[in-house]
């Protein structure tokens, strides 16, 4: 007998080391992309709150900024609300409705019905 090549008992225990790997891998992978989603309303979020800041750094400026004033581009859509004297709020849409129901419950910003992310400027 000449022994070259694998043997089926070899080849069904590399099939299955690559499918206990996948099993691990493949849900950890789909639960950071899913994380991502949520990170990038919150960039979004602090991208805004700092275009507020920058626009009512000039002393003219007194009411509540739009979308159009601020000029800043996003992933997400966004609004504010709240009264320049007391408190503004940044509420970012997550777009993809794919940011784990876990993830944000954990967070005091996250409304997890509407899936937005509002942060408040004080």
């Amino acid at each position: 007998m000449n022994p070259k090549g694998f043997t089926l008992l070899e080849l069904m225990v590399i099939v299955a080391i690559i499918g206990l790997l996948a099993a691990i891998a493949i849900p950890n992978y789909i639960g950071h992309r899913n994380k991502a989603y949520c990170s990038q309303a919150e960039k979004d979020a602090y991208a805004a709150s700092r275009a507020i800041s920058d626009y009512f750094s000039v002393p003219s400026r007194a009411n509540l900024p739009t979308a159009e004033d601020l000029s800043i581009t996003t992933n997400n859509p966004y609004h504010i609300t709240g009264d320049p004297n007391i408190t503004i709020v940044v509420h970012v849409k997550d777009r993809t409705n794919r940011c784990p129901d876990a993830y944000q419950r954990a967070s005091e910003h996250w409304e997890a019905v509407t899936n937005y992310f509002s942060i408040p400027i004080e």
